[in-house]
């Protein structure tokens, strides 16, 4: 029961993080979107002036004109919400945030205005390329880290340490370059762009998508795997010194039982941390490596709403982004009462 009750706390806090974070996010943004919306609004007086306010003025004189320029700039103002008070907009905001109410932007993309809609574009392509090479990374990475725990010292151990410090190490946005200019430009063997073909359907579509997913994916596995497995081997290797470790040894365990049945679960809580944050942070794509390869993903879309100042846009993925990292902390302390009786004693004795 106290585990459950440590539970609802930790939710609890998340729902509090994200409340306040919410209100952080739309007040900058109402402030940002404030401002661009008082340069529109000038822009389009101005504007009027030059054309309307112009003719108003030689036809019917000045004190007309002044009184028809402050009625089209009192419309202005309630067009762009500049008569609101800026606290009231953020608390509207911040409500029309939570209800997933993202608005529109002003300009399409991805063929719609909503900013909802763009999201639920963008998020499935994200999860086909990050969330796939994500998996293989953690797949290879823990596969790897154990053997090499299992023989540290061998020279396998130290080629893999040597492998992952130099990859790891690697930009992903260079090494992706670089892969471009080897296999996409000299060789020939994948396309320079990975923006799929809308007009392919059924099988053809299958394999176009397969076909410019497999650079960005072998690059991303490339860079990341060895950073994975050398981590996944240092835990396993201060895991196997365990007392308990060299008691089931002493009692005749088969070797593999050890490993997978007591070291890997002993292991376990820092790998899943690791494993909850890398496939929920994948969701969110990569900005620069999605520039190279040119690939519509989150990254990208995010790069985009900056470029194009879309502050509603970058609301709701700046929202999406919070709700992704709470989520995995909340996950997170769900799956350690499993994997560590420690944390429920812990949460025990504190409820």
């Amino acid at each position: 029961m106290g585990y459950l009750k440590y539970l609802v706390f930790r939710i609890l806090n998340a729902i509090l993080v994200l409340l306040i974070v919410t209100f952080i996010i739309s007040a900058l943004f109402v402030k940002v979107a404030e401002e661009s919306n008082r340069s529109k609004m000038y822009e389009e007086l101005m504007q009027w002036e030059r054309t309307e306010g112009a003719k108003i003025k030689q036809s019917q004189g000045l004190e007309a004109f002044e009184k028809a320029k402050a009625e089209k700039q009192a419309s202005l103002e309630e067009k762009y919400e500049l008569n609101i008070p800026y606290w009231q907009k953020v608390y509207r905001k911040s409500i029309r945030t939570l209800k997933l109410d993202f608005g529109t932007t002003s300009m399409p993309i991805f063929g719609t205005n909503s900013v909802s809609d763009i999201i639920k574009v963008a998020v499935p392509r994200s999860i086909l390329l990050f969330t796939t090479a994500t998996i293989i990374v953690i797949i290879l990475g823990i596969f790897l880290g154990v053997r090499a725990a299992r023989h540290a010292g061998s020279v396998f151990d130290r080629g893999l340490s040597i492998f992952a410090l130099l990859t790891y190490s690697l930009p992903m946005w260079w090494t992706g370059m670089m892969f471009l200019l080897i296999f996409a430009f000299k060789l020939g063997w994948f396309p320079l762009s990975s923006m799929f073909d809308p007009q392919l359907t059924g099988w053809e579509h299958v394999k176009d998508v397969l076909w410019k997913l497999a650079l960005p994916v072998f690059t991303y596995v490339f860079v990341v795997f060895g950073g994975w497995a050398w981590t996944t081997r240092n835990i396993m290797i201060g895991t196997l010194q365990e007392d308990f470790i060299m008691a089931a040894r002493a009692k005749g365990v088969p070797e593999h039982k050890i490993i997978y049945g007591h070291a890997l679960r002993a292991a376990a809580p820092p790998i899943v941390t690791m494993i909850i944050f890398a496939l929920l942070g994948s969701l969110g794509g990569a900005i620069i490596s999605e520039l190279v390869f040119n690939y519509p993903g989150m990254g990208r879309l995010y790069w985009v709403a900056l470029q194009q100042n879309e502050t509603n846009l970058l609301i709701g993925l700046t929202y999406f982004f919070t709700v992704l990292y709470l989520a995995g902390v909340v996950l997170a302390d769900m799956v350690y009462g499993f994997l560590d009786p420690r944390v429920k004693v812990g949460a025990s004795a504190k409820m």
